[in-house]
């Protein structure tokens, strides 16, 4: 069961990733795909979002820390989104962005499916091509969506890198869930709102395409195949100020969490509503995460008293 104590140095430490990442602009250097002058240019602005919507506004819920020694919960500030990876699970096990309408624009997919680097050293990293669909029977699954950070190159190749990923069944991954993050974007968030989103996934064992039986592992044991995925997302409108002070117990919050299993799922337009048939509370995912060895104290920033009932509402 992951457990964690904190330093003042590890506190100093993570207040000051936040602080990096709190311009507005990018200075970003993270390898791209270079636009060709042919190519749609970037979209309104190489938002990184920072600062008082930085990406992990609403709280750490492993109280992870960059610190090597952290290595089943290893915070990576990755810029355009904020992950605690685990060194022997080969996966992430949260990610969490803020999204608003300036975070698109017209860029497409760069698909440059690629090992992070920036991990410490000794640590294996997973490739690009150390599994799909084709060779183990599961899909690359974004945590942070390509389609969420489509404002610049930069900021898409980003969502590229192999620890945002998740060996996901391929038609949840192409079904429910891709249109759980398209129903997110265009209607929850829109032009007029902004979201808070985490994702993460716990557990072993994941039926991938073409199977009979669960995987728990795939890449020679290197990485491991989730049984559960869960996504959290608190939207808002937009206005100025401090949004955790704008948060109520009467803002919407949606919750669902779902199985790593190809059976379950379906691609077809009324099979990728079936995101609806696995809404859920924070509550409820945190006591299961808990059933599964991982301790999740989501919302962590948001004041005692709203945090306690945003944790106990399903959506509607």
């Amino acid at each position: 069961m992951m457990k964690f104590k904190l330093s003042v140095s590890s506190v100093l430490a993570v207040s000051l990733l936040l602080i990096v990442s709190c311009s507005k602009q990018s200075t970003n250097t993270n390898p791209g795909t270079n636009p060709d002058p042919a190519t749609p240019v970037p979209g309104p602005a190489d938002t990184i979002t920072s600062g008082a919507n930085n990406n992990m506004r609403l709280g750490n819920p492993t109280m992870a820390k960059p610190e090597s020694a952290m290595n089943e919960n290893y915070l990576i500030n990755q810029v355009y989104y904020i992950e605690s990876y685990s060194r022997n699970r080969g996966i992430p096990n949260w990610v969490s962005w803020h999204f608003q309408s300036e975070d698109k624009g017209t860029v497409g997919r760069q698909d440059d499916f690629r090992p992070f680097t920036g991990l410490p050293s000794g640590w294996y990293q997973v490739a690009g091509n150390s599994y799909s669909y084709a060779t183990n029977g599961f899909d690359r699954g974004h945590n942070c969506p390509s389609g969420d950070r489509t404002s610049s190159y930069v900021a898409n190749s980003s969502t590229f890198y192999m620890t945002n990923m998740i060996p996901q069944s391929p038609n949840l991954n192409q079904g429910p869930w891709s249109e759980l993050e398209d129903q997110l974007r265009d209607n929850f968030v829109g032009t007029s709102n902004e979201a808070y989103i985490i994702m993460g996934s716990y557990g072993q064992g994941g039926l991938g395409r073409g199977k009979t039986d669960t995987a728990k592992t795939i890449d020679n044991g290197r990485v491991t195949v989730p049984k559960k995925v869960w996504k959290v997302a608190v939207i808002l409108p937009k206005a100025d100020g401090d949004d955790l002070m704008r948060i109520t117990a009467n803002t919407t919050i949606l919750a669902v969490n779902m199985p790593n299993a190809e059976n379950l799922y379906g691609t077809s337009d009324a099979e990728r509503k079936a995101w609806r048939n696995y809404l859920t509370t924070v509550a409820e995912i945190e006591a299961d995460a808990k059933l599964h060895g991982v301790e999740l104290n989501l919302l962590s920033n948001v004041p005692e008293a709203v945090r306690t009932a945003l944790k106990a509402k399903k959506y509607q």
